[in-house]
């Protein structure tokens, strides 16, 4: 073989052994830049860095609702309603803090029937929409109004449905994300389906019935997420900046329906704005 010929066959083999560098796939974790891929840990739900509990155990400092109605039973505030003694929709706000983005984590139980949903950015003291010509306003300081996530018992399933969706609470709105479902509304605008998170049905295997709830729910801007044990269920995006869903309010629980015994604990807060 000539010098020349030498002298080419060295340099293909050396662009060669470059070009298989920049190709090859990234090996070991890395990409071509050396940076190293790792998957997020999940979500620690007993982590309450940067959060605040909203409470105690023991007490209800800083809730209102109807006593009547609502206590504090082995560690968690109760809720019940029985036949005898139906609530209709009854609700307990925390009036310690308000808040517009956050995030919400707490634990929830509904038993024996009926429903309930965390209401979060809402108020109290506006009248009731639900009330029958002739029927008394009820006492709307026990009443509220604004978003809400859903837990509903599954006496039948066209209530169970219900659980883990975005629910728009004594407004003309309604449903506005059912479970499953990533929705955008535009301001002047009837909500639009974005996405599909999954099977409504298929995502109702991962309620745990007549048991505890680890219920997650985040707030960003006009994005409202609601996760159940670690699932997303259901995700609303409301551009209106004056929509009722995006403004800063109170958390708080709702019962409704008889008979039904609703359950919460471990409330933390992480409020962000």
């Amino acid at each position: 073989m000539t010098r020349r010929k030498v002298l080419i066959a060295a340099a293909m083999a050396s662009a060669g052994q470059a070009l298989a560098q920049q190709t090859t796939p990234p090996t070991g974790g890395r990409d071509a830049q050396g940076a190293r891929f790792r998957e997020p840990d999940p979500l620690d739900f007993e982590d309450h860095a940067g959060y605040a509990s909203i409470f105690d155990g023991t007490s209800l400092k800083n809730w209102v609702g109807n006593p009547a109605i609502w206590r504090v039973e082995s560690g968690a505030i109760v809720g019940e309603s029985t036949l005898e003694r139906p609530t209709g929709n009854s609700y307990i706000s925390y009036h310690g803090a308000t808040a517009k983005d956050f995030d919400l984590k707490l634990e929830i139980k509904v038993e024996n029937g009926g429903g309930s949903g965390i209401q979060y950015r809402s108020q109290t003291g506006l009248p009731w929409r639900r009330t029958r010509p002739g029927d008394p306003q009820p006492n709307v300081d026990w009443m509220m109004t604004g978003p809400q996530a859903d837990f509903w018992f599954p006496v039948r399933p066209s209530s169970f449905v219900y659980t883990g969706q975005f629910y728009s609470e004594n407004t003309p709105m309604g449903i506005l994300a059912w479970r499953g479902q990533v929705v955008e509304m535009a301001p002047g605008q009837a909500q639009r389906l974005m996405g599909n998170i999954g099977d409504r049905s298929a995502l109702g295997g991962y309620v745990r019935i007549n048991d505890w709830n680890q219920y997650l729910i985040m707030a960003r801007g006009p994005v409202c997420m609601h996760i159940i044990n670690g699932q997303l269920m259901a995700v609303f995006v409301d551009d209106d900046p004056m929509s009722s869903n995006n403004q800063s309010g109170m958390v708080g629980v709702e019962i409704e329906g008889a008979p039904c015994k609703v359950s919460v604990r471990n409330l933390w807060l992480k409020k962000l704005s």
